[in-house]
């Protein structure tokens, strides 16, 4: 599993999954800050990336365009510091590792996570 991490989120991101055995990048080292989402998504879809972000954008276009791939796992936390939220992130991500290999949609709240398979 390989995680490419938005400009929404902080590049800590990075570190706090790889100590937990995750692979993630972040955009601003491999795409310029300016892009639009959609040459981040084309971009983790050609590389087999999930994209991690903050931003609802990415289900929308998920949704208008029936792609059904890259994965995307949006964070709906008012705390997005790593150090507070990366035990669930992992444990949704292990747990629904099959679903975001298949391609889905996942949307974690505080406490809950809502998991829609590609293409919506």
């Amino acid at each position: 599993m390989k995680l490419l991490i938005d400009m929404n989120l902080s590049p800590g991101w990075v570190e706090a999954l790889a100590a937990e055995g995750i692979a993630a990048v972040h955009w601003s080292k491999v795409g310029s800050s300016s892009a639009p989402d959609q040459e981040l998504m084309a971009w983790a879809k050609s590389k087999g990336y999930i994209v991690l972000t903050h931003d609802l954008d990415f289900g929308a276009i998920l949704a208008a365009t029936n792609a059904d791939a890259p994965s995307v796992v949006q964070l709906r936390f008012q705390d997005l510091a790593p150090s507070h939220a990366i035990q669930f992130v992992v444990k949704v991500l292990n747990g629904h590792q099959r679903e975001l290999e298949q391609g889905a949609l996942i949307s974690l709240d505080e406490d809950k996570a809502r998991v829609r398979i590609l293409p919506l």
